[in-house]
């Protein structure tokens, strides 16, 4: 390659926080109150440490050895589990919720999946190199004399395993492996820096991942399909609102749960992306939404199949 990738090459978009459009998104995620509360605590250390060593001074006269141990980790968090889940929704919006608590901006990177090249010798390398050297240079021009940030940059890399896999796999390629090799060395950079930046990795296969990957991450957290209360809590307000009354909500929940010999339910975007837009568009234009209708769509409804990771 003769010049190295701009930044509108190798980032689908970015997106700025704070802002009113994630923070709305951010709080339409419901079930995921966990997930989202350690996130937003990880993130908000790892781009803006000063807010930790006040928080030490404050209750712990500094505690050093203690503090030590938080932030010599790499700043990377995965984010892994069954499609559907949320996590890369919560990973587009979560910095909306880090910029307020920090009171800094923050601006996401989502790294596009043609930072994996066409295949050429070295090409994936470099292009994951220069989507680090883009990284680091914008969060040094934040970092700032006194410990804390001025503002932050988060990397997300979505399906991260087509990116990270396991270098112990025997089929893989060199150029794959040199890619991995890669993606190592840029989060070991940030890290040395004490740069004002993380990077989420999403992923439907955790064991897929490259082992040096999974040893570097501050945080690992896990995702799965929606229980019995999150589907209520999804399905309810908005079905409230066309007059369903408790027992038919309790019926649509039971619906697009496990049942009839399938061990597994809907998914997050199966209930707010299928289902009920489904139910609107059936009654629109002619009459109101029905619960039998209603019903009939969800029985009809197959949920989106587990994710099968061969590797496990």
């Amino acid at each position: 390659m003769q010049a190295g990738p701009n930044i509108d090459e190798l980032f689908d978009r970015r997106i700025g926080y704070p802002d009113f459009d994630p923070q709305e998104r951010l709080a339409r995620l419901i079930g995921l109150d966990e997930q989202k509360e350690r996130l937003r605590k990880m993130l908000g250390l790892l781009v803006n440490p000063a807010g930790l060593e006040a928080w030490a001074k404050k209750h712990h006269n500094g505690a050093p050895a203690l503090l030590g141990s938080v932030m010599r980790r790499p700043p990377l968090v995965v984010l892994a589990g069954d499609v559907g889940s949320g996590k890369t929704e919560l990973a587009e919006t979560i910095g909306d919720a880090v910029a307020r608590q920090e009171e800094i901006e923050i601006e996401l990177f989502p790294l596009s999946l043609s930072s994996r090249g066409q295949g050429r010798v070295g090409e994936m390398t470099q292009l994951i190199s220069a989507a680090f050297d883009i990284t680091a240079a914008q969060a040094a021009k934040l970092k700032s004399g006194n410990g804390r940030a001025r503002g932050a940059v988060i990397l997300l890399v979505d399906e991260a395993d087509a990116l990270a896999q396991s270098r112990e796999s025997a089929q893989m390629h060199h150029e794959d492996r040199a890619g991995v090799n890669a993606f190592i060395r840029g989060v070991d950079r940030l890290a040395e820096k004490g740069l004002p930046a993380a990077v989420i990795m999403c992923t439907n296969r955790l064991s897929a991942l490259d082992p040096a990957v999974r040893r570097r991450a501050a945080d690992v957290l896990t995702f799965s399909r929606p229980g019995h209360e999150q589907r209520r809590a999804v399905l309810a307000p908005a079905l409230s609102e066309a007059g369903f009354s408790t027992s038919d909500i309790d019926a649509l929940v039971a619906a697009t749960g496990a049942q009839n010999g399938r061990d597994y339910g809907f998914t997050f975007s199966d209930l707010t992306q299928r289902l009920l837009p489904a139910i609107v568009l059936a009654a629109y234009p002619d009459g109101p939404v029905t619960a039998c209708a209603a019903m009939e769509i969800a029985r009809g409804m197959a949920p989106t199949p587990p994710f099968q990771d061969a590797t496990s």
